[in-house]
């Protein structure tokens, strides 16, 4: 690891400072390199017209396990295109588990399989994705802002 910290202190800290993952209820469960665990327990505010969890939970979910898992290395990596396909509806009260798993990492860009399950192990989406890895170290600040002065 570049900056010299463990993955999971670094990822933590990138975490920490996600605001919309926060605002959603997804949390960091477990990270190792290349690989990133989050989870989210849906909510009446996470509802679709239908009754059933919002597809973009889901998505917001798998994004943010494969988000950490591409940066586990401490440098800074950007999505760049992801295919979801959606297999089942999650309910309110479901636990929902994001697992991405890192398939490949040559040069400048990696590849990953995300997982969404239930709490009783159906699946309920599967994501890959591809991000691009810049070669910049990760500068973990918690002082960055793009706000107008």
């Amino acid at each position: 690891m570049p900056s010299g910290r463990s993955p999971k202190a670094d990822v933590a800290a990138l975490a920490a400072r996600d605001a919309f993952c926060r605002e959603l209820g997804i949390e960091l469960v477990e990270v190792h390199l290349g690989h990133a665990v989050t989870r989210v327990r849906v909510e009446e505010r996470h509802l679709n017209f239908l009754g059933a969890e919002h597809g973009g939970l889901a998505f917001a979910l798998a994004d943010a396990a494969f988000g950490f898992a591409c940066n586990s290395y401490g440098l800074a990596t950007s999505g760049i295109d992801v295919h979801m396909v959606c297999n089942r509806a999650a309910r309110r009260g479901d636990i929902l588990t994001a697992t991405a798993v890192e398939l490949s990492r040559p040069a400048r860009l990696s590849h990953y399989c995300v997982d969404v399950v239930r709490c009783d192990g159906k699946l309920i989406a599967a994501m890959t994705g591809t991000a691009f890895v810049s070669g910049n170290l990760l500068g973990i600040k918690n002082d960055a802002s793009c706000e107008s002065p």
